[in-house]
């Protein structure tokens, strides 16, 4: 097989070869793109150099050109899609190197902060909450946002931090709001889990069968800022309370792990409903020692407003 060097003198000896091959040469050396780069750097460029390059400032140009005519980074048509060229000299020639390009960062980013908000049983709408789009239409609503700017602003792992119980009908917010709070908690890289209480009850009951029930309890218990959305909406049972609930909040309060809570609820509705079990005992002492950690671990905020659900529907 001929060596490269030889067969390009072969082509080059060829008229028609040499006459389009200059032609490319002339367009890749003139070309606004790399124009700039050949300037900055002629002291430490020859024309051996240059001449040894010339795929890699070609490669460079058509890449640029998909660049300037970006159709998002979806279709990005270059060799590694979301990322744009840069020209450098290494080892002697000319070579193209590739970083993210600011949709890919945007991107990326975005990715990221997904990942930091996990979720159970929650809607996925939820999880592109922002505070910004939240309404100032109640006091309360106001006091809510101001106490998650705070915290998020605030929060450090370790540190003893109250997080929030928002109590309301139905409709007015209360899952979005812990949606935002985590989305704005994701944007300084801590991570948070969204749970719908009803559904985990349930699931945590059907894991009695396949033993994996104490595993998903601990990654509950643990978890460093735990959003419990719904409480009350569940079924009440003595297991509920003392087996599940009770130990999720005890471990939370004894390691200063933020909790925030959602619920239909005020405190005194709440303490009700943990009272009386599904058969109809009656159980205040257990019922209060709940309420103790809940009202440790958060403090209660009301909201008000139309249900906007329906609005919505």
């Amino acid at each position: 097989m001929e060596r490269v060097n030889h067969l390009l003198q072969r082509l080059l000896g060829n008229q028609g070869f040499k006459q389009r091959y200059e032609q490319m040469r002339r367009y890749i050396l003139t070309h606004p793109d790399v124009q700039p780069f050949l300037r900055a750097h002629e002291q430490r460029l020859s024309n051996d150099m240059v001449d040894r390059s010339l795929m890699k400032l070609y490669e460079f140009i058509e890449q640029s050109r998909h660049c300037r005519q970006c159709p998002g980074l979806e279709q990005c048509p270059n060799m590694l899609p979301g990322y744009r060229p840069n020209l450098v000299i290494v080892g002697g020639r000319i070579d193209t190197e590739y970083d993210r390009c600011p949709k890919k960062v945007q991107d990326d980013e975005r990715r990221q902060q997904e990942s930091l908000i996990q979720s159970m049983f929650v809607p996925r709408e939820i999880l592109n909450a922002s505070l910004s789009d939240l309404d100032l239409s109640d006091d309360g609503r106001i006091k809510a946002i101001k106490f998650a700017e705070k915290f998020v602003t605030e929060y450090k792992p370790g540190k003893k931090m109250k997080g929030l119980y928002l109590h309301g009908s139905f409709g007015v917010g209360k899952t979005y709001l812990l949606g935002a709070i985590a989305n704005e908690l994701a944007k300084r890289n801590i991570p948070s889990l969204i749970v719908y209480v009803p559904e985990l009850f349930r699931e945590l009951k059907h894991s009695l069968q396949d033993q994996t029930m104490n595993e998903k309890l601990d990654y509950v218990k643990k978890v460093p800022i735990l959003m419990l959305d719904d409480l009350g909406a569940e079924a009440m049972s003595s297991w509920v309370r003392d087996d599940v609930l009770g130990p999720i909040l005890q471990y939370r309060m004894f390691e200063n792990l933020p909790t925030f809570f959602t619920s239909n609820f005020d405190m005194q509705q709440l303490a009700h409903h943990l009272t009386y079990s599904q058969r109809g005992e009656e159980e205040k002492v257990k019922a209060a020692r709940i309420m103790e950690r809940i009202r440790y671990l958060a403090y209660p905020i009301e909201l008000t407003g139309p249900n906007r659900r329906e609005q919505n529907g």
